[in-house]
């Protein structure tokens, strides 16, 4: 009779792998009462605005940059377009958020604000109008007058608002943008946040963070996609 360790090393099993085979038995009830229970995601009051936005199909394009924010624009419109040609979808059919957080966020923004902060808002978003080099004194995706010159290709984010679609727009990104207008005009950082704030175009929801809204839509059944601007 060969000794019992001898006889587990010829059968390749160490007596560890023999103590974690029996501790396995022991996890067992852990393992049935997780798979009873799959796991759900929370939900929050602050969110609910998500559900609200009517749709059969739910779409949600994160941007980041200037040029993504252009970017998106057109591929939104693209998205609208075919779900009404291929599939005789109606744009209210079709449940569409653009989240505008990081340099993007100013775009949000009406034209009064652009005309008034253009300069500090240029230096949150590093994008300076294509046609004079400086910084813009209106929002440049709610104008006609760049054409091919920007990746939106002339679609006008109004126009696409008035489709219906929605902007979740970053809280963070918008203070950081006052925080940079603030020396420049003279004035408060918490007062220019509040009046950035008060001059976001239609159908914006402010949100905490950009990326806290990401996470929130894609549990609530939005396909995610970025726009990457190049």
């Amino acid at each position: 009779m060969l000794p019992r360790r001898s006889f587990l090393s010829r059968l390749g099993v160490g007596v560890p792998a023999l103590a974690g085979v029996a501790g396995a038995g022991s996890m067992a009830p852990a393992l049935q009462a997780a798979a009873a229970s799959p796991w759900k995601p929370a939900r929050h009051a602050q969110d609910d605005w998500l559900d609200r936005v009517p749709g059969k199909h739910r779409l949600l394009f994160d941007t980041t940059t200037a040029e993504g924010f252009g970017q998106a624009l057109l591929y939104v419109n693209n998205f609208l377009g075919q779900n009404r040609s291929a599939y005789n979808l109606q744009d209210a059919d079709l449940a569409v958020v653009i989240v505008a957080r990081h340099h993007s966020t100013p775009y949000a923004l009406n034209d009064a604000m652009w005309a008034k902060y253009g300069a500090g808002l240029t230096q949150l978003t590093g994008f300076n109008d294509p046609n004079t080099k400086q910084p813009p004194a209106a929002n440049v995706y709610n104008s006609p007058a760049y054409g091919a010159a920007l990746l939106n290709r002339g679609v006008m984010l109004d126009s696409l608002l008035k489709r219906g679609v929605q902007l979740a727009v970053c809280e963070i990104g918008t203070y950081t943008a006052a925080s940079m207008i603030a020396p420049g005009a003279g004035g408060d950082v918490a007062a220019i946040n509040a009046e950035l704030t008060r001059n976001c175009l239609a159908n914006t929801h402010m949100v905490s963070a950009g990326i806290v809204t990401i996470n929130r839509a894609q549990e609530r059944g939005y396909t995610f996609a970025y726009a990457a601007g190049v």
